[in-house]
Order: structure tokens, then C-alpha cells, then sequence
């Protein structure tokens, strides 16, 4: 049945704190959709970030392109009890990937059904080499790193990028004996500098009668082009999309925001005092900028 993939935390929150205590492994962060695959009744089942997919209810055609895939195939074949996580790679916010790379599944983690653990990089990798399946390599293992050290790594992340294009959209990191203090395995991640201050430069300057706008950091910071576009592609069909349905995509994401990103930006700011309105009309220009195809 279907399994939704766990939420990756910013690190510095307290969901994962300690994760940089041991061996970690850092991995790419690239901008597709959230998308999986397992084995159901004997046959391939796929699913989006929230809902499990169907031949005529795809996912920016990740079902369509993979249901006949031989390698994924092969691997449920000896493999009947895993379950296969990764980034189906179709434009999002960036878009400085080699030609190449659009339109593949590339494998993030691999869990075991049984004992609902992920399986270790060096335990999944090879197999899914030499079965021909894209995954996202491991391009460092680091023990007890600094946080500074981790952000050195966000500028060498040149992985499916074009050259001279600039770095990917940041990192992930993976302890693979690292439970969180609600005993969960949980992974950190880190956005690099350039796609921050991409967001920053199209929220304009933070300051407003001579003070900083709190809401309007609130939204640069927390209120990502990558989040507003994972719920746009989790409700965007194109079969059925009209303009009628933009309240509704305001309404998810706000609704999205208010629940995933409340608790961080409160610890990140502090307790601020936080004008509501003000917030929800600075997340909707932020989805205006950031999908302003369908508007």
C-alpha cells in the first residue's frame, strides 16, 4: 500500500538535532517531485508525494514513463518486499540541468517493508547499478562535521548540472544510526546560498517604515519555490486544471505553510510577533512569482 516519504528537516531544527554526531552521508538535493515505487499483488505500484498513482491519474507522467521499466522490474523481482523513494526529475525551480537528465527516476533511499528501516547507501547502490536503475550518488562521508563544512559541500554540488550553470539546489544528510528524540529516522537537508538569495532577490527588500519585516523573512526563508511547487504538482492535472482552481492552490499552500512550517519559523525568529494577514499575502505573491504560468 501506499507510504508517504518522511518530511526532510532543516538542519538546525530540533527534529534533528545530534544528526552530525557519527558517519553521515551527503547527498545532492535536486529539484524534481517526490515519487515512489513498490510491489503490490505482483505488479508495480507508483505513488506521488501524497497519493498513490494510476495510468490515468499520473504525476507528471512518472507512472506512464516507469510501469514497464526493466530494471525496476528486475529489481522488485528480487527484491518483492522494498520500496524504492527518489526524485522523478521533470522543470521545477531550477532548470540548469544537462538535457540529458529530464524525465528519470533517480533513487534516494530504499526502504525495507518489513522492518520499515532505509537500507544503507553501500547496502542499496550496487545493486541498483548493476540492475541500471538512476540513484542519487553519495559525494562525501564525513565524521562529526561542522556545520561550515557542510556548507562548503552545498557549493560543490555540481551533480546533473550543467557546466558553468552554477551548483545544485543544496544537500541531504544522512546518518544512517541516527534516530531523533521522537525516535524517528529522520534526515537533514541545507539549501544552498545562490537559491536562497534567487528567492531573496524576488521577495525585494526586507525593510518597511524603518524596521525589518518579519513576515516578509518568515516567507523568504521558509516559504521555498520548492515547496509551493511540490503541492502544485501534487493537486495539477492537466486534464482538469482551469483558473477556477487557483483559490484552491492558494488555499493548500497556505494551509501547507501554516502546518509544516509554523513550529520553525517560531524557534528560527524566536517567539515573533507575526501578522497573519500579512503573512498569507506575501505567500500568495510568492506563488505568483513562482508559477506565474497559471495566473
Amino acid at each position: 500500500m501506499f507510504q508517504k516519504y518522511q518530511h526532510i528537516e532543516r538542519l538546525g531544527t530540533s527534529e534533528v538535532q545530534g544528526i552530525l554526531d557519527g558517519t553521515v552521508h551527503i547527498f545532492p538535493k535536486i529539484d524534481g517531485t517526490n515519487s515512489s515505487v513498490w510491489m503490490e499483488e505482483g505488479r508495480l505500484c507508483f505513488g506521488s508525494r501524497n497519493r498513490q498513482l494510476q495510468l490515468g491519474s499520473d504525476n507528471a507522467g512518472f507512472m506512464n514513463a516507469n510501469y514497464m521499466d526493466e530494471g525496476l522490474l528486475a529489481f522488485f523481482a528480487a527484491f518483492p518486499n522494498a520500496r524504492l523513494f527518489g526524485e522523478w526529475l521533470v522543470p521545477h525551480s531550477l532548470k540548469t540541468y544537462t538535457d540529458d537528465s529530464w524525465r528519470k527516476f533517480y533513487v534516494f533511499d530504499v526502504m525495507l517493508a518489513e522492518q520499515n528501516v532505509y537500507c544503507g547507501y553501500e547496502a542499496y547502490s550496487g545493486v541498483l547499478q548493476d540492475m541500471g536503475i538512476d540513484y542519487i550518488p553519495c559525494i562525501a562521508k564525513i565524521t562529526n562535521p561542522t556545520q561550515d563544512r557542510l556548507y562548503a559541500w552545498c557549493e560543490k554540488n555540481m551533480f546533473l548540472i550543467q557546466d558553468g550553470k552554477g551548483v545544485g539546489e543544496g544537500i541531504v544528510i544522512k546518518n544512517y544510526l541516527y534516530m531523533n528524540k521522537y525516535q524517528r529516522q529522520t534526515w537533514a537537508k541545507i539549501v544552498t546560498n545562490e537559491f536562497k538569495a534567487k528567492h531573496v532577490k524576488e521577495m525585494g527588500p526586507c525593510e518597511q517604515q524603518g524596521r525589518t519585516l518579519i513576515e516578509r523573512d518568515i516567507v523568504a526563508k521558509f516559504c521555498t519555490a520548492e515547496f509551493i511547487k511540490k503541492t502544485f504538482h501534487n493537486m495539477y492535472n492537466p486534464a482538469d486544471w482551469t483558473s477556477k482552481r487557483i483559490p484552491e492552490l492558494l488555499g493548500r499552500v497556505w494551509h501547507d505553510f501554516v502546518v509544516e512550517e509554523t513550529w520553525h519559523y517560531v524557534k528560527a525568529f524566536k517567539n515573533p510577533t507575526v501578522d497573519y494577514k500579512t503573512l498569507f499575502q506575501l505567500v500568495v505573491q510568492k506563488i505568483k512569482e513562482t508559477i506565474p504560468e497559471i495566473f
